[in-house]
């Protein structure tokens, strides 16, 4: 199909569609679509929010006024609950390092298990399973690019990956297990918002939640800067949106920015264009 000129980048739709879907277990999505589209072929957004993988619901203001945002513009957009098997717990560095790769584990293991669910149903959802893009914030960003990046890293590689790949991911504040495990094979285009002072999850390449080298909740993970870096090596697209004096507020922040993310999804999945870029961010004025 062909795209339409303004579909996906301005707001064409008034009004949107809320679907509640029973995806695995008790876990549940929310399915949002423009109400009274004729299209059949969409772009899927998948949306997994923030929290430390304790708090946090897929269906927050935010979460609610992003989906609403980006299906208004004529996407199709899955807001997904998941195991939060942080809930009573720290996260921080008095979390041991193995059960900080177990909790990224499981989240992404429930993003794949709902990407299955809903492209067993593409077609009766009316979206394209070929262009499908995760999108997170803060622990949720880590989830979707430990999914998207990490397929063939020791921890992950067994987890039940769908028969398709990925097109694309956004991140507010996000990380990864170990760049070095992205590949050709599974390097698709990314957009990044990142604060360079975030002291939860790094802006480089640093310890998570920057614990000191002897507590037992020390793991090396690598951030939005590092991830650009390998997929500027690999050819790949990626736009790193960064702020010098930020700190984690971006897993927030970025939520209003449906503009620059319907951009980039428009020109480096729709369009295939290739673009490696780094803007320098400053919040917007409330």
């Amino acid at each position: 199909m062909s795209y339409g000129q303004r579909r996906y980048l301005e707001t064409v739709f008034t009004e949107t569609q809320l679907l509640t879907l029973n995806y695995a277990d008790t876990l549940k999505l929310d399915f949002y679509s423009p109400k009274k589209d004729t299209a059949i072929r969409r772009p899927l957004i998948l949306l997994v929010h923030g929290g430390g993988f304790a708090i946090g619901t897929r269906d927050n203001e935010l979460e609610r006024g992003f989906c609403e945002a980006m299906a208004g513009k004529g996407y199709t957009v899955a807001s997904i609950s998941y195991r939060l098997t942080r809930k009573g717990k720290s996260f921080g560095c008095d979390c041991p390092a193995n059960e900080k790769i177990q909790t990224f584990q499981a989240a992404t293991e429930d993003i794949l298990k709902a990407t299955k669910y809903l492209t067993d149903r593409a077609t009766e959802l009316g979206f394209d399973k070929e262009k499908i893009i995760l999108a997170g914030s803060s622990a949720g960003a880590e989830a979707v690019l430990n999914t998207a990046f990490m397929r063939y890293h020791q921890d992950f590689r067994s987890l039940p990956y769908p028969d398709i790949k990925f097109a694309g991911v956004v991140s507010f504040a996000g990380a990864v297990v170990d760049a070095g495990y992205l590949q050709s094979e599974n390097a698709v285009p990314a957009l990044m918002f990142h604060g360079e002072k975030d002291n939860l999850v790094p802006y480089g390449q640093a310890p998570h939640h920057y614990c000191d080298t002897d507590a037992t909740g020390y793991l090396i993970l690598d951030g939005s800067e590092a991830i650009a870096e390998k997929l500027k090596e690999l050819n790949c697209s990626y736009q790193l949106m960064y702020d010098p004096d930020g700190n984690h507020d971006w897993a927030n922040l970025a939520y209003s920015y449906t503009d620059v993310i319907a951009e980039f999804i428009q020109r480096t999945i729709l369009e295939n264009q290739l673009i490696q870029s780094r803007i320098k961010l400053q919040p917007k004025n409330p």
